[in-house]
């Protein structure tokens, strides 16, 4: 893996690829969501596109399940592709309420 500051701009990442533990495309980042509260990323918003079949759905990843590769300028996803093709998704219109505890249980919970 590439190497890694304890801090950066989210503004980097935004548009950077994504891809798996073997270095799959799977899409790219849309969004980073701040938890206000510990000031610490909660979620990354990923697209998955069209590669997985799923078209524009959007997908809140929780930040300890991403790698940062700055080398290589992408993160890397500690999730198999077949959860991921199962994973509950939203529309870009519908983003869930990040700050409702049950969904951000839900959330967690799938990728646990």
């Amino acid at each position: 893996m590439g190497t890694y500051r304890k801090t950066i701009s989210a503004g980097t990442l935004i548009g950077d690829k994504v891809v798996n533990g073997t270095g799959e495309k799977l899409g790219k980042v849309e969004e980073l969501m701040i938890d206000i509260e510990n000031g610490g990323v909660a979620y990354a918003v990923l697209s998955f596109g069209g590669f997985l079949g799923m078209g524009d759905k959007l997908f809140a990843m929780p930040w300890n399940k991403v790698t940062v590769d700055e080398t290589n300028h992408q993160l890397v996803v500690d999730v198999p592709k077949e959860r991921l093709e199962k994973a509950p998704g939203f529309d870009k219109d519908h983003w869930p309420d990040f700050s409702n505890l049950d969904q951000r249980a839900t959330i967690d919970r799938y990728y646990a």
